[in-house]
């Protein structure tokens, strides 16, 4: 049986954004995608109903923590190809590479979000039928691991969020043993195919329909793209 994780992909991402008023304002939403998809298991829905419960009592200072925990330390930045290029130019065909990916898909980034965002990855793997999806995301399972065991050296309830995402590809949650802040293995590259994440396996690229849920927030269809 194939279950659709097309609404879990999309809370996930939405945990994963900046926790300003807005977005706490829509974690009672985010509870209720994730339990009637029932896409992961209840252990782990427990455990991200806890992160849910501790931003909404934090408030502002759930804004502060994210930003300290997120933006000020490599081993747990979001944006994925920090973890592999670090700020070297190679990072810029990766992110150019990513960009048409969406593209072909008939989505569009928004210009304020960078394409290797944790956030932007699993929205368009939101869009894409499961099988794909779940391909798409393994293809990052190396560095998700790696963000996940620096996340539980910090002792974050965040890696709860990335230990799920792992869990809808398929892969191993087990975290990969890392010095927080320190580069990932020189050796990991991206698959040749494509210069920051493969395609491979991958359906043949199509705008959603019309009617098909569309992310949040971070990508749109573009302009005249066909149904």
């Amino acid at each position: 049986m194939t279950y659709r994780i097309a609404f879990t992909l999309r809370a996930l991402a939405h945990l994963l954004r900046y926790p300003d008023a807005a977005m706490r304002g829509h974690l009672t939403d985010i509870h209720a995608a994730l339990n009637a998809e029932q896409a992961i298991g209840a252990i782990r829905r427990g455990e991200l109903d806890a992160l849910m419960d501790r931003l909404l009592a934090e408030g502002m200072d759930a804004e502060a923590a994210y930003v300290d925990l997120f933006d000020r330390g490599r081993g747990t930045a979001l944006h994925l190809f920090e973890h592999v290029h670090g700020d070297s130019r190679d990072r810029g065909p990766a992110m150019i590479d990513l960009v048409k990916t969406y593209e072909q898909a008939g989505l569009l980034l928004d210009p304020a979000e960078l394409p290797d965002h944790l956030t932007v990855l699993l929205e368009y793997a939101s869009t894409q039928p499961t099988r794909e999806a779940r391909a798409f995301i393994g293809e990052f399972a190396h560095i998700l691991r790696a963000i996940l065991g620096a996340l539980q050296k910090r002792g974050s309830d965040y890696a709860c969020v990335i230990a799920a995402v792992l869990d809808l590809s398929g892969e191993s949650s087990q975290p990969s043993s890392v010095q927080e802040d320190a580069p990932l293995d020189d050796t990991w590259q991206e698959p040749p195919v494509f210069g920051g994440c493969s395609t491979q396996g991958q359906a043949s690229p199509k705008p959603a329909s019309p009617n098909a849920a569309q992310p949040v927030h971070i990508l749109r269809r573009l302009p005249g793209a066909a149904a």
